[in-house]
């Protein structure tokens, strides 16, 4: 089975995806918290290290391109700083960023968080959220017209911060009507788009609840048994062939028309600085539909590409190979020692230098990433022993680890900076 979902994951590759939608810049400002201020009980933090990487649409354009294939991007930002930073983010991700127009009456949109350790003290938003101006609009009508039919799919991600008007969605529809192409809603106020006739619409679990007008919310636990239900009014609401509902780690109901809802679960992940998975997901559910996957593949192959985003920190991406690996992971992974050494001893007479490390690697962050670059970069082999889930637990407590060995072997095994993986179960690598 894993075979047929690498099969689609390569077809990537050969995609030309369009992506419409606000654009954000997310920035993280990290560092530790040890005093509090004298004018309010408040903290004062210690800021270490500051990141900015695309947001909001601009994620999904970026990790539709990680995932390898090629993006056009439309959005409309500011004439500012922040806009600068945007734009040079998607620029060293390979984006084309000549569809993004500057409107010197805006602010580009920026959510700043403020975190001390793993826990995130504040958010700060600022940007402009009303809609674009007539001259502007225009300007996306008259791309859309143009490039619409030229591509092998449409993603439309819509944070209501004024890119998606009314009547640029309806341009859409025209379009879609004239030549039915393979478009992926995810946006707040799914009812605006009934009549584009969409392939797909992505709602997480509070925009379902808007949508279906809920008036009491299920529990954590119970989500997906009272959305089971609402199968055909979504259809019916949103206008879509299909419906992927997600509903965090309930998993996602996925519906369509004269059939029950298939079903996908996910693994819990406490993980309070992951962002963006919700891009993610949309982004491999496109691409999956594009390659000419059923909705219940391309539901599956989502679903472990936003595994692999829970898993990092802060608004991250997915790349092809992480995909890849998530899927088929076995071939960096030896568990027999013996062969581990056969494996080194091979690559030694090759004159090969051999660089080893070890770690529990719970969650994977940047931090985790940098060092494992860093380690990488002083030799030609990195080995990367894993402590096994036994061993975490002696060391970290019994709610430890989040993540068994095995996702971590998954996760950790897509990184290119990693040849070989192997696991130990004492506290410490010492007899390995």
């Amino acid at each position: 089975m894993n075979s047929d979902y690498l099969a689609i994951i390569d077809r990537f590759t050969s995609l030309n995806i369009l992506v419409i939608g606000d654009a954000m810049l997310d920035v993280y400002l990290d560092g530790s918290a040890n005093r509090i201020c004298r004018e309010a009980p408040v903290p004062i933090v210690d800021i270490k290290d500051i990141k900015a990487v695309p947001g909001g649409a601009a994620n999904t354009a970026v990790n539709l391109a990680q995932l390898g294939a090629q993006v056009d991007y439309i959005s409309v930002v500011g004439c500012d700083h922040e806009a600068g930073m945007l734009k040079d983010a998607l620029i060293s991700h390979g984006l084309d960023i000549s569809s993004i127009l500057c409107d010197h009456a805006r602010r580009t949109i920026t959510k700043q968080r403020v975190t001390a350790g793993s826990q995130l003290l504040v958010r700060f938003d600022t940007g402009t959220t009303e809609a674009i101006c007539e001259s502007h609009e225009a300007r996306i009508i008259g791309i859309l017209k143009e490039k619409f039919h030229e591509v092998d799919a449409v993603v439309i991600s819509d944070y209501g911060y004024g890119i998606m008007t009314d009547n640029v969605i309806g341009i859409l529809g025209v379009l879609q009507h004239e030549k039915e192409n393979v478009v992926v809603i995810d946006a707040k106020s799914l009812d605006k788009y009934r009549r584009v006739g969409a392939t797909a619409a992505k709602p997480n679990y509070q925009e379902l609840v808007t949508l279906l007008a809920i008036t009491e919310p299920a529990t954590g636990g119970h989500r997906s048994e009272q959305i089971k239900s609402y199968g055909q009014r979504l259809l019916e609401k949103t206008g879509t062939r299909y419906v992927a509902a997600t509903m965090d780690i309930e998993g996602a109901l996925l519906f369509q028309h004269g059939r029950e809802p298939y079903r996908t679960f996910s693994k819990p992940v406490e993980n309070s600085k992951a962002a963006g998975a919700g891009d993610t997901y949309t982004s491999a559910l496109t691409l999956a539909l594009a390659s000419g996957a059923s909705i219940e593949t391309a539901g599956e192959i989502a679903k472990c590409a936003a595994a692999v985003i829970l898993q990092k920190s802060g608004t991250a991406t997915c790349t092809q190979n992480e995909l890849n690996q998530y899927f088929g992971s076995g071939s960096k992974y030896v568990q027999d020692w013996q062969e581990l050494k056969s494996q080194i001893d091979t690559f030694r007479r090759e004159g090969k230098r051999i660089v080893f490390t070890n770690g529990c690697f719970d969650l994977l962050h940047s931090g985790h990433v940098a060092y494992l670059e860093q380690a990488a970069d002083l030799g030609d082999v990195l080995v990367l022993a894993l402590n096994a889930d036994a061993s975490i637990k002696r060391l970290k407590g019994e709610n430890r680890p989040i993540n068994n060995l095995h996702e971590r072997i998954r996760v950790l095994s897509g990184l290119e900076s990693v040849a070989l993986v192997t696991s130990f179960d004492e506290d410490t690598p010492i007899r390995l």
